[in-house]
């Protein structure tokens, strides 16, 4: 990877041996292994086996949970707030590990719509909720930066399962709660 970054410093028009970008292919490297570290995350490691089975039948969410992923598009960052929702059948995640999965997913070259649909999607498998929200609001450099040079847009996904696919009760109620003051 660093002989990559290396000629790609050349492509750019730079020098590599520069003082300033010298150890810039070491570190690049390092950054982008971190940000995509979630391709070695195991799911059931991630969970810890922190599912629990609770008499609880009413909405449990986790919002504003902060992340910071890269579009597989132009690597580039996109970051922002992830909100999650489930309504237990008899099992429940330990809170810290919803935020733990957000990064699992975030930590990939990633389009925000499958990152949405893979969070529901893994919290509906292992938990078999009656319903199962996640909200993604985030900014996407590849806009802001480049392209449409929009710095104030937000891109806003969800993904609605069960209970709060079918009841706009439920879906409302949910979305009233993620609702910043």
């Amino acid at each position: 990877m660093q002989d990559l970054i290396r000629t790609l410093l050349k492509e750019l028009g730079e020098d590599p041996d520069r003082q300033g970008l010298e150890k810039t292919p070491q570190r690049v490297e390092r950054a982008f292994r971190f940000l995509t570290g979630g391709y070695k995350a195991d799911v059931d490691q991630v969970l810890n086996n922190a599912l629990f089975t609770v008499d609880y039948s009413e909405m449990v969410i986790v919002k504003d949970i902060d992340f910071y992923s890269l579009c597989e598009h132009h690597l580039l960052p996109f970051f922002g707030h992830c909100h999650v929702a489930y309504i237990p059948n008899g099992k429940v995640i330990g809170l810290s590990k919803i935020p733990r999965l957000v990064d699992v997913f975030a930590r990939r070259l990633q389009v925000q719509e499958r990152m949405t649909s893979q969070i529901a999607e893994t919290i509906e498998k292992k938990i078999d909720p009656l319903g199962v929200a996640v909200v993604i609001e985030a900014r996407h450099l590849c806009m802001a930066m480049r392209g449409v040079e929009k710095q104030n847009s937000v891109a806003v996904t969800s993904a609605m399962l069960g209970a709060f696919r079918n009841s706009t009760r439920t879906r409302t109620e949910f979305l009233e709660l993620i609702r910043h003051k």
